[in-house]
Order: C-alpha cells, then sequence, then structure tokens
C-alpha cells in the first residue's frame, strides 16, 4: 500500500522522520506498506530544508515541487497543482500530512478531491485565533480528514466535538 508523506516546512522534517523510521522498519519485517515522501518546496533554503534530511538522517524526497515563495494563495495553488499531477500518474492509497502549514491543508484538499483518504498526524489541535494563518489551516485539514493520529487529549477533545467518531481518532502523543 502505498502512503505518500507530505512535507513542505521545517517543522514536517522533524515530525516525519520517526514515521518514516518506523515505516522502514515494519517494511523490512515483511509489511506490505510503502512510501513516497513529497517535498512541497514551501521552506527551499537549504538551511531550512536540505540540512535537517541530513541531520535527521531522512531519505531524500522522491519528488520535490520546488514551489518556493509567494503568498500563501500562490504557494498553496501551486501546491495543488503540482500534487494533483502527481497523483493523476499515480494515485497513493492515503495521504499522510503532518501540522498546520500550507503544504499540509494544500495536499490534504488534493487527496481528498482526488478520493484518496488523509490521515493528519497532528489533527485536533487549536489556538481559537483565527487571526493566525496556521489555525485556518488546522481547521480546514481536519474538517476534510479521516483519520487523526493526536498528540494530547485535549486535541481528542476538540476533534470529538466537531463529531469526529472516536475510532477515527487515534493517540499517539508527540511524534518528535
Amino acid at each position: 500500500m502505498l502512503i505518500d508523506i507530505i512535507v513542505g516546512a521545517r517543522p514536517n522534517f522533524m515530525k516525519v522522520a520517526p514515521i518514516i523510521r518506523a515505516l522502514e522498519t515494519h517494511s523490512k519485517s515483511g509489511g506490505l506498506l510503502t512510501y513516497r515522501l513529497i517535498h512541497t518546496g514551501q521552506h527551499y533554503h537549504p538551511n531550512l530544508s536540505e540540512a535537517f534530511f541530513k541531520q535527521l538522517s531522512m531519505p531524500k524526497p522522491l519528488i520535490n515541487f520546488n514551489v518556493g515563495s509567494g503568498s500563501q494563495a500562490e504557494q498553496t495553488g501551486k501546491i495543488m497543482i503540482k500534487y494533483e499531477e502527481i497523483l493523476a500518474k499515480k494515485p497513493s492509497k492515503t495521504c499522510l500530512v503532518v501540522g498546520d502549514v500550507n503544504s499540509t491543508m494544500a495536499c490534504a484538499i488534493v487527496a481528498q478531491k482526488s478520493k484518496i483518504p488523509v490521515a493528519h498526524v497532528e489533527g485536533g489541535l487549536r489556538s481559537d485565533d483565527w487571526n493566525m494563518p496556521e489555525e485556518i489551516n488546522r481547521i480546514i485539514t481536519d474538517a476534510i480528514s479521516n483519520w487523526f493520529f493526536t498528540t494530547s487529549e485535549t486535541a481528542n477533545q476538540n476533534l470529538l466535538k466537531l463529531g469526529v467518531a472516536e475510532d477515527r481518532i487515534f493517540f499517539v502523543g508527540n511524534t518528535m
């Protein structure tokens, strides 16, 4: 089963590294899960990107969209277009997104519209500050995700209040 793991910004790299290690361990023991690491290029400077892959002993991304900077709309739009192109060529079975950056929201939207389920690591987190772009990204991503991997009981409660079924919420703690 092919899982797309989406990274785009520095916090994503740190959250995804242990997930990748777990998937590789699972694969070595005969597991059927494979992944495609996709870097959107939201953070693209070597100090905010390449350095983390080396420091965290992560494999190089299979695909890098290299979207770079721009307004949030430009960046989000470029990510969505490029991810849609990838899914049209070779769809995955699941899209795994982490955190609350533009890459997270953009790829979650494209996956759902392509009928690919979305797993959100750090689902349910809230600041309740709609002035933060990240809060908007969290709300949108949680509204369309299929599964939620949470870091706290508060996050679980936030999702339950939204009507998310308990069997779709998995408390995993902080992956970092």
